[in-house]
């Protein structure tokens, strides 16, 4: 029995491909959870107009990621951190922070699109890769500048 699938379907295949799959498991399973449509002419039909949108929507999604890319690229981002008298610092410099101090520069990047080995736990320079959605990569130069505690103790 042909069949479209509605959703990615474990060792059946993916989300709006024809497959052909047994009539009992078709029946009894695949369409009642409403995990697939049958091929008929006019859910063939159906099907070609979704894969259209969808292939708009990715050229359009492709574009904007594209646009971020190459904004956020080699771009500098700061964060000021309290260190110690040793140069320790206080907090570790996470993906999440990082994440939190591009997006106030107006880019939108999540903290799991940011590559990082382990926390930066010193002051410094650092090159960050950002891996974007079509495999699209750009890196921006990350940098840890310290406040002192014994500085604003002293002045208050």
């Amino acid at each position: 029995m042909k069949v479209i699938l509605l959703e990615d379907i474990e060792n059946v295949g993916k989300k709006y491909e024809v497959k052909e799959v047994k009539p009992g498991f078709a029946r009894n399973f695949l369409i009642p959870k409403k995990l697939v449509k049958l091929a008929t002419k006019q859910n063939l039909k159906w099907l070609r107009d979704q894969q259209e949108v969808i292939e708009k929507v990715a050229v359009e999604d492709l574009k904007q990621v594209q646009e971020l890319a190459s904004k956020v690229d080699g771009e500098e981002v700061n964060i000021n951190v309290k260190v110690g008298e040793n140069g320790q610092l206080f907090e570790s410099i996470n993906s999440a922070k990082i994440s939190e101090q591009l997006k106030t520069m107006g880019f939108d990047v999540k903290k799991s699109q940011i590559k990082l080995e382990s926390p930066i736990k010193e002051v410094g320079e650092f090159a960050i890769k950002i891996m974007l959605d079509h495999n699209l990569e750009a890196e921006v130069k990350l940098i840890v500048a310290g406040e002192s505690e014994s500085k604003k103790e002293k002045e208050d």
